[in-house]
């Protein structure tokens, strides 16, 4: 009983620290699809060069929270793939508040975030890069049109009933979708949580200590795990030296805490997911366990 008591506890915990995000993101997205869509969309136009290097440099703050918002603004085209992608990776979840725990020296906890910053940046832009020269070549539109509309049609929130209620409309309409995904995350955090309280940390450590090739592909599978243990888990072992650097980011950088998992229920084409998924998990680890063979230490 007492496990499922903290099971629980720390589900509850984890879905409540991304409500504020949560709130806020669709408070502006509602915002954006009743009052300047047309607006929004040149303004995507305009900056979405720019995306990558914003999504790298706010995803190292130590919460979870930016990487669902992320995801939310993905699946209503406000922000790109290579964005998308950029917050992914440079998000650090844990590490930091568990750095601090641990009286890491600042310059390293400093060094860390900005790999994980740059990491995310250049993944970012050569994304965009690519997928911009993809859509080009099948003489497609370089940028995907805002439609924020089809997550209100998803969540059944009814916003286009609340177009001429002002603001308390696009209040409610945000708490729709708000409610409906922290239900979402809190229920999937419960079985999480009890699989990771089941298999033990110990039994992940032994795993994460064999071969280097095979222990970087373990960080990157343990780093999909939407949950912000996976990342408490990875950066414990590392500190007590008993994964690398390179294993530890392959971790950390594949972790996006709970933004794949706000992804595949806010986004409605799966295989689009599952692509964003193995592409985040492919380049997490590849980055990870180059920086073991060029010998980076920190």
């Amino acid at each position: 009983m007492g496990l499922i008591i903290d099971v629980v506890i720390d589900a509850l915990i984890d879905s409540l620290k991304i409500l504020p995000f949560l709130f806020i993101t669709y408070l502006i997205m509602e915002y954006l699809e009743h009052k300047t869509a047309e607006f929004t969309s040149g303004i995507v136009e305009k900056t979405e060069h720019l995306g990558p290097l914003w999504g790298g440099l706010i995803g190292v703050f130590p919460q979870c929270g930016f990487s669902a918002a992320a995801s939310n603004l993905y699946a209503g085209r406000v922000i790109t793939l290579g964005t998308l992608i950029a917050i992914y990776l440079s998000t650090s979840d844990e590490m930091v508040p568990l750095f601090i725990s641990e009286q890491v020296p600042i310059m390293t906890m400093i060094q860390i975030l900005a790999i994980k910053a740059l990491i995310g940046i250049i993944a970012g832009f050569v994304i965009d890069f690519v997928v911009h020269a993809y859509h080009k070549a099948h003489s497609r539109s370089a940028n995907d049109p805002v439609r924020i509309e089809a997550l209100c049609e998803k969540e059944h929130c009814h916003c286009d009933d609340e177009e001429d209620a002002g603001f308390l409309g696009i209040v409610k309409s945000a708490l729709v979708h708000t409610v409906h995904i922290f239900l979402f995350v809190l229920v999937l955090s419960l079985f999480l949580n009890l699989a990771i309280e089941l298999i033990g940390s110990e039994n992940l450590a032994r795993l994460l200590k064999t071969s280097p090739v095979i222990s970087h592909i373990l960080a990157g599978i343990i780093g999909l795990i939407p949950n912000c243990a996976a990342s408490v888990i990875i950066t414990e072992l590392y500190l007590d030296q008993m994964i690398t650097l390179g294993t530890m980011m392959s971790g950390l950088l594949v972790g996006a805490g709970i933004g794949l998992l706000v992804l595949f229920r806010v986004n409605d084409d799966k295989k689009e997911n599952i692509n964003i998924t193995l592409l985040l998990f492919l380049v997490g680890t590849v980055v990870g366990l180059l920086i073991d063979l060029m010998g980076i230490t920190i």
